[in-house]
């Protein structure tokens, strides 16, 4: 308002908002895997395409959560997902692996123990 006498209260540009009302109403960004946490998971699946175990993958953010789908082949379901799921941050741990049949096979709060699950165990050779 310029302070004039006979200016219309409409014209005010000066609107008070509810924060908590708007916080409550507006969009929610997706969920997103973040630079290192995306970096973890990428050179694992580099590591498990070089060996010829992982061939495709695809990458969903999602309102509640965000999903890393690794496939054997294109036209199949995903082999495992990883997902963060930052509702479950406080209890079992964000981060969890999923396999084919909906098996959480593992779940933690840090990434790089999560993905542990991938590593392989060390074999007996005979000779």
């Amino acid at each position: 308002m310029d302070g004039n006498p006979g200016e219309p209260e409409s014209v005010s540009a000066s609107v008070l908002v509810d924060l908590k009302e708007f916080r409550r109403n507006k969009e929610q960004l997706p969920i997103t895997f973040h630079r290192r946490e995306l970096d973890a998971i990428l050179r694992l699946y580099s590591c498990m395409v070089a060996e010829g175990e992982w061939r495709d993958y695809a990458l969903d953010h999602l309102k509640d959560k965000a999903v890393f789908s690794v496939f054997r082949r294109t036209s199949e379901v995903p082999m495992f997902r990883i997902e963060k799921n930052p509702k479950l941050a406080r209890k079992q741990g964000a981060f969890s692996v999923i396999a084919a049949s909906g098996l959480i096979v593992k779940r933690g709060h840090d990434l790089a123990q999560v993905l542990k699950v991938f590593d392989k165990s060390p074999k007996l050779v005979r000779g």
